[in-house]
């Protein structure tokens, strides 16, 4: 039989489609979804499942356990709680107390807790070990492409998320003619985009790239965009969206291309080891 996936859910379809494609192909599947972040209407009632708190941590292993999961992967946004607001268990505070003050940035803590649960017993896959077809190959995916400025923008664009992702912050920026207009931090890549859509200038618009971070833990929080992202993008006055090939997300691919080419937007993965 297959090795039951546990599903640790958060916002966005992505959980509810790891979930259908694990019923599609016969495999047991158990979610634990987030309460506050995870969309119910989304993941429907026909999945096992139980939720809880973030703060929860406890009670989440115990019911992961119970529920005889062997892989866990974790999938779709979540909203990063104060402390205060976390309201924590035993087992969460645990984890915080030897946690410190050393793993703030959003890898290292994805990392520590990847750690955690590894020691509990469960195998971390990827998103993409379940949808391979998630990640985008390199190439322009739709029918507009970059032009020279906008490759300039996405090489700018590129190393000021390489030194910023080695401070693991964010994973995303805007670049309009050469100039950052934001830079993606805690508040998200749509909140990004809403903030530039005020800041752009007259002539040629901007782009927004979304890398992985230098030394990213891989199986969590990998880039992804979405039509969504291709909308938001379009509103803000934007030229295209450049992501990182092989690892990235693209969740809904033929419905995020063909948003990009009706709103004449590009849409290309990019290795940012190569020249732009």
């Amino acid at each position: 039989m297959p090795r039951k996936l546990g599903i640790i859910a958060g916002r966005g379809t992505l959980p509810a489609r790891l979930a259908r494609a694990c019923r599609d192909t016969g495999r047991p599947v158990f979610v634990l979804a987030l309460k506050d972040n995870c969309d119910a209407a989304a993941l429907g009632s026909d999945v096992e499942q139980a939720w809880i708190r973030m703060g929860e941590a406890g009670t989440g292993i115990r019911l992961l356990q119970e529920a005889g999961v062997s892989d866990l992967v974790m999938a779709g946004g979540v909203d990063r709680p104060t402390l205060a607001g976390l309201r924590p268990d035993w087992r969460t505070a645990r984890f915080f107390a030897r946690l410190g003050f050393k793993a703030l940035g959003d890898d290292s803590l994805l990392s520590a807790l990847t750690k955690e649960l590894e020691g509990e017993g469960f195998t971390i896959v990827g998103a993409d070990d379940i949808l391979p077809d998630l990640r985008p190959e390199a190439g322009v995916l739709g029918r507009v492409a970059p032009d020279e400025q906008a490759r300039a923008d996405i090489a700018r664009a590129v190393a000021v998320i390489r030194a910023l992702g080695a401070l693991d912050v964010g994973q995303g920026a805007v670049v309009q003619q050469g100039i950052v207009l934001g830079v993606e931090a805690v508040e998200g890549t749509d909140a990004l985009l809403a903030r530039c859509k005020s800041l752009g200038r007259s002539g040629p618009g901007g782009v927004l790239v979304k890398l992985c971070k230098p030394g990213q833990e891989t199986r969590a929080d990998l880039p992804t965009i979405g039509p969504d992202t291709i909308s938001n993008a379009a509103a803000a006055g934007l030229r295209g969206v450049a992501v990182h090939a092989g690892l990235s997300l693209m969740l809904d691919r033929e419905a995020t291309v063909a948003a990009a080419d009706r709103a004449g937007l590009f849409v290309v993965a990019i290795d940012p080891e190569e020249p732009a």
